[in-house]
């Protein structure tokens, strides 16, 4: 009998009619009981391969074995009923159901025609204690943290029978203390004879986490090593094919006056609901101020209604001793913000323009404008040509359309964009989501300058390592509000969990 659960032998995956190669000719073997990590930069192919496993894509060519036996997954049914389950990073639970309800979904329990709830219930109740995750059934989805739906989506594939059990980015909106609790889950699982795939960009998680390591590079498996061997210099390297840097040394800067100061701002979501509730703080000039905090906790809103996006109901925010509350986003760029977006697709790029025209957006009728009808078209050709060659945006052509770049590209032309108008005040939200750990230690670099520059900073990140890489002090935000300000040098990952939390900081 094989010592492998599974199996995937020389997996190839094409779209768009071959021209596309997401996987190309993958070997994957997992052995029964073990933490098997699979690294790669975004558009590696890692999560096409588990799409795979789990039914949702049909392989090109290559074959299936799991328990030794030759498979074909030809949809999630078919890889649940195998023993085969996957907990997605975006959880997939329906909020305004029970816990029982949503585990039992697709798997019913009937009394005659009628829906057996109550047999629901005690079988949630049953698996939780089986598996140690102590769980309310009868709790709304809603009502409950992100830990605990994640539990829930755990407990969904275990209570359908699962043995192979496969996380994408399993801790990507979990708070410090919730990592750890994820980590003692994880090692219970496999005392109970399961066996665990993750996906993770996280070099410190698949340290702490795995047995076993392989990675993915532009769709080919080019390394697997024990993770005894293994040293985040060693992965990185084999991630990106070369050697990386994973902090920036950060320049000594004698701190300015303050420069931003934002006072009991109030602001609601897209529902109407508070989003952030009396958020104040302050920036000085060559200061970076850090906002940490589980997605979800008002951060979009907040830099929404700093850059002018959004509304706040109350509060004041101030530039430089002047007002800019309520100002519209093209009068607060006026006044010397620059801001990289979150959601560089959504907010800070058009996919269709080329490269040329995005360097270009939101300085068009003020930087290239020859009159009211036409632009300066030399002139935003020669300067995106010098921004490409200054910041390394590959490859070197301004007639190529956003979206070809590569996600790190793409990031590289936001931020340079935006650090190359003339401001005193940068936001950056989450600079380096979505981009490779080359990408992320030039980014890193740029934002860094800007201290130099003595410009004051926001970074929004929830990659806890980047901010405390990157600030000097750190805000950290829960329900809306921030419940705490730690300087750089007293900031632990354990303080900033607590904060994150809810929870409050004693002295000892």
């Amino acid at each position: 009998m094989s010592e492998y659960i599974l199996e995937m032998k020389d997996i190839r995956k094409t779209f768009l009619d071959g021209k596309v190669v997401a996987n190309d000719n993958i070997t994957l073997k997992i052995k029964k009981g073990e933490k098997h990590a699979i690294v790669g930069e975004n558009g590696a192919g890692k999560s096409t391969l588990m799409k795979i496993l789990n039914g949702l894509y049909q392989p090109t060519s290559g074959e299936i074995y799991y328990h030794g036996k030759k498979v074909e997954i030809d949809g999630p049914g078919e890889a649940s009923k195998l023993g085969i389950g996957m907990v997605y990073q975006h959880f997939m639970l329906i909020p305004t159901l029970t816990v029982a309800e949503n585990m039992i979904l697709g798997v019913e329990p009937k009394k005659g025609m009628m829906l057996d709830l109550k047999t629901a219930r005690e079988e949630v109740r049953r698996v939780s204690e089986k598996y140690g995750l102590e769980i309310d059934p009868d709790a709304l989805v809603s009502d409950i943290s992100v830990g605990i739906q994640q539990r829930v989506e755990i407990l969904k594939i275990l209570f359908k029978g699962a043995n192979l059990l496969v996380f994408d980015e399993p801790t990507a909106v979990l708070t410090p203390q919730e990592v750890k609790e994820l980590y003692k889950i994880m090692d219970n699982l496999i005392e109970e004879g399961k066996t665990i795939i993750f996906i993770s960009h996280k070099l410190q998680e698949v340290l702490d986490i795995s047995d076993n390591i392989t990675v993915i590079r532009r769709g080919k498996d080019v390394s697997n090593f024990p993770t005894s061997e293994a040293t985040k210099e060693k992965i990185a390297n084999a991630m990106v094919g070369r050697a990386v840097l994973f902090t920036t040394e950060k320049p000594e800067v004698e701190l300015g006056k303050e420069l931003v100061a934002v006072n009991n701002l109030i602001v609601k979501n897209n529902k109407g609901i508070l989003a952030v509730d009396e958020a104040s703080f302050n920036i000085r000039e060559g200061e970076i101020l850090g906002i940490a905090g589980v997605e979800g906790s008002g951060q979009t809103e907040l830099i929404e209604a700093i850059t002018g996006l959004r509304k706040p109901q109350a509060g004041t925010i101030l530039l430089d001793g002047k007002p800019i509350t309520g100002k519209s986003a093209r009068k607060i760029i006026l006044d010397g913000v620059a801001h990289i977006p979150e959601d560089r697709h959504k907010r800070a790029a058009i996919s269709e323009f080329s490269v040329r025209d995005n360097f270009a957006l939101g300085v068009h009728r003020d930087k290239y404008a020859k009159n009211r009808f036409l632009l300066n078209f030399k002139k935003m050709k020669d300067e995106a040509i010098g921004f490409m060659e200054k910041y390394d945006v590959r490859p070197r052509e301004i007639g190529t359309g956003f979206g070809r770049l590569s996600g790190g590209n793409q990031q590289k032309l936001v931020v340079a964009r935006e650090l190359e108008k003339d401001h005193k005040f940068i936001i950056a939200s989450q600079p380096t989501r979505g981009v490779d750990i080359g990408a992320i230690e030039s980014i890193h670099r740029m934002i860094l300058e800007e201290k130099k520059k003595s410009n004051a900073v926001l970074v929004v990140s929830a990659e806890l390592s980047e901010i405390l890489n990157l600030s000097d002090r750190i805000a950290v935000m829960c329900g809306g509000k921030i419940t705490g300000i730690l300087d750089r040098a007293d900031a632990t990952e354990e303080k900033i969990g607590i904060l994150m939390a809810g929870g409050e900081l004693h002295e000892n």
